[in-house]
C-alpha cells in the first residue's frame, strides 16, 4: 500500500529562508506517511497543484497568531511573517474544501481555531495569571505539565485518557474555540491544550508531539496518516 502524502508547513526566517524542525518529517515518516514540505510561493496558482497532490495537512508550530487576538502580542512573541500566514491560509482552505485530515501543532492549533472564528489570548501569564508555559518565560528551562483529557473524545481514543504528561512551549492560548471545534484537553490551570472536530478530521494540540517520540505523541501523527490513507 502506498504511503499517503502529508503536506507540512514551515516557518520563515527574517532573511527569507524557509525553516522546519526535521522531527516533523521523521514523525510523519515513522508512522507510514510520505512527508512533503510545502513551499511558500508568491501566488496561490503555483501552490495549488502541490496541494492537490497531498492527502493530509500538518500545520506546524510558529510565531504569534494575530487573527482573533485578545490584546496585543508581547515583545517576546513576534508576529508570524505575512508570507507564511498567506501560505497557511491557502493550504488550510484547500484542506477544508477537499475535507482532508488536518493536524495543527501549537501555532497550528491556534491558527485553525482562529480561522474558524475562535479567539486567542495574546499572553496567558499576563492576562490569566498562570505560570510560564514556555521556556522563554522559565529561564530557558524546559516546561512540562499534565493535561486532563476529556473522556469520549478522539484524543482519549488515541491513548490519552485521563492525565497525560506533555511538553509546553507557548505564550498564547485559545480562549474560545472556533466553530465546529470542541475542547478535548486542558492543563491544570485551565488552558486549552487540545481541540478537535466531532468527526476527528481536524485535530489540534498545544504541545509538541514531534518531540515526544515513542509516546502518545506518535498517535497524533498516526491518526493523521491513517485518516489520509482513507
Amino acid at each position: 500500500m502506498s504511503r499517503p502524502l502529508i503536506g507540512i508547513t514551515s516557518s520563515l526566517t527574517a532573511d527569507g529562508q524557509q525553516m522546519l524542525d526535521r522531527r516533523y518529517i521523521v514523525a510523519v515518516e515513522r508512522v507510514g506517511g510520505a512527508p512533503l514540505v510545502l513551499p511558500m510561493t508568491s501566488g496561490r496558482a503555483a501552490l495549488e497543484p502541490v496541494l492537490e497532490c497531498i492527502d493530509g495537512l500538518l500545520i506546524t508550530g510558529g510565531p504569534g497568531v494575530e487573527r482573533g487576538l485578545i490584546g496585543v502580542l508581547p515583545v517576546d512573541l513576534p508576529p508570524t511573517p505575512a508570507k507564511r500566514v498567506q501560505a497557511d491560509l491557502w493550504s488550510f482552505a484547500v484542506a477544508q474544501q477537499r475535507e482532508m485530515p488536518v493536524l495543527g501543532i501549537c501555532y497550528g492549533m491556534q491558527f485553525i481555531s482562529a480561522e474558524l472564528g475562535g479567539t486567542i489570548w495574546s499572553d496567558v501569564e499576563a492576562q490569566l495569571g498562570v505560570g510560564p508555559h514556555s521556556p522563554k518565560r522559565n529561564d530557558a528551562q524546559p516546561v512540562e505539565h499534565d493535561v486532563e483529557v476529556e473522556s469520549g473524545t478522539i484524543l482519549s481514543k488515541l491513548g490519552g485518557a485521563g492525565h497525560v504528561r506533555v511538553n509546553s512551549s507557548h505564550i498564547q492560548a485559545i480562549d474560545r474555540p472556533g466553530e465546529g471545534l470542541q475542547v478535548s484537553a486542558r492543563s491544570a490551570d485551565g488552558l486549552v491544550e487540545a481541540v478537535e472536530s466531532v468527526d476527528g478530521r481536524l485535530l489540534g494540540v498545544q504541545f509538541h508531539p514531534e518531540a515526544m517520540a515513542g509516546s502518545i505523541g506518535d498517535e497524533f501523527f498516526a491518526h493523521l496518516v491513517g485518516r489520509a490513507q482513507g
